[in-house]
């Protein structure tokens, strides 16, 4: 078949190769304090949308630096409580989309709730507040500064403290809560699940947001990750903090968080894709240490992957 990485045999040894801060433990533990000190000022509102067999709730939370989180709820009106519970995250500069998307896991049993980024499509905000750049892409944002503002790192604890607030709500059993999500939800995802290391089972289907370089040396900073490209161009056409670029990148990298994760995981990867490079997603899920298996699309891109979704709704089901 053809190529656009390595082989799978290769992919499955890959180690990668953005370099990991020395600091980063003492990093993302200080910033796991920052996030239990904050007050979530929790708001949960019947939404317009609703249907019989579930309650539908717009749900809001203070987030890191002050930021409003906004997330669908979606609560089954017949389940046992207490039940399972999914989070949900969505691709890059989106949103979490139709309620209608939440109702399949509702109609089995499970609450639901899926969160907007931080200043991405959704009704979250980006309070900002960081030095540097603020060149359209979250990437990049907080790359001049002090690590602590990097936005993804405000991200990844907003997926974070959503998942512990799920886990609070007294109608969810806190043992069996998910996470999934594809492309920078598949990120969020594992990010979630790191930070959050009771998130039980994981479904990330090809993580974004994972062994930057190697996406920058495969001549792929384009697309999702154009904005490294930019960033060299108009910051630094010369390269010469191109170690010190990549190295505060490698805090927000989710092959570096992938050690953490205690949950199950359940990951999709489709051979043929030149958003997330299959290597780099291999990246992450090589340095899991919990129960894990992925399933390969060799013919498949960035892109729906037939099937991908019934496997991890079987995967979810058996927490029922």
């Amino acid at each position: 078949m053809p190529l656009v990485d390595m082989p799978l045999e290769q992919l499955q040894q890959y180690g990668g190769i953005n370099p990991k801060p020395d600091d980063f433990d003492a990093y993302w533990d200080r910033a796991i304090a920052e996030m239990r000190a904050v007050d979530p000022q929790l708001s949960i509102t019947p939404a317009s949308f609703q249907v019989p067999f579930a309650e539908c709730y717009d749900l809001y939370f203070t987030g890191v630096r002050g930021a409003r989180i906004y997330a669908q709820y979606v609560k089954p009106k017949q389940a046992k409580e207490p039940h399972p519970a999914i989070v949900q995250f969505h691709g890059y500069a989106g949103n979490s989309g139709d309620w209608t998307s939440r109702l399949g896991y509702a109609a089995l049993g499970f609450s639901v709730l899926a969160m907007d980024v931080r200043g991405q499509g959704g009704k979250s905000e980006d309070t900002g507040g960081v030095k540097g750049n603020t060149l359209r892409g979250h990437i990049i944002r907080g790359a001049d500064d002090h690590p602590d503002n990097l936005l993804f790192r405000h991200v990844f604890l907003d997926a974070a403290q959503l998942a512990g607030i799920a886990m609070e709500l007294p109608e969810v059993d806190p043992k069996r809560v998910a996470a999934s999500g594809a492309s920078q939800g598949g990120a969020l995802t594992l990010a979630c699940a790191a930070l959050e290391p009771r998130i039980a089972r994981l479904a990330p289907v090809y993580p974004f947001l994972s062994d930057y370089r190697r996406v920058w040396e495969m001549d792929l900073a384009k697309d999702a990750y154009e904005e490294i490209r930019d960033y060299f161009r108009k910051f630094d056409p010369t390269h010469e903090r191109e170690d010190a670029f990549f190295r505060q990148l490698g805090y927000i990298d989710v092959q570096h968080l992938a050690p953490r994760i205690r949950g199950e995981v359940l990951m999709g990867v489709g051979l043929m894709d030149t958003i997330t490079p299959p290597s780099t997603q291999f990246a992450a899920y090589n340095k899991i240490t919990a129960p894990k298996r992925f399933v390969v699309y060799p013919d498949f891109g960035h892109e729906w992957l037939p099937g991908f979704d019934e496997k991890a709704m079987a995967f979810f089901q058996e927490m029922l």
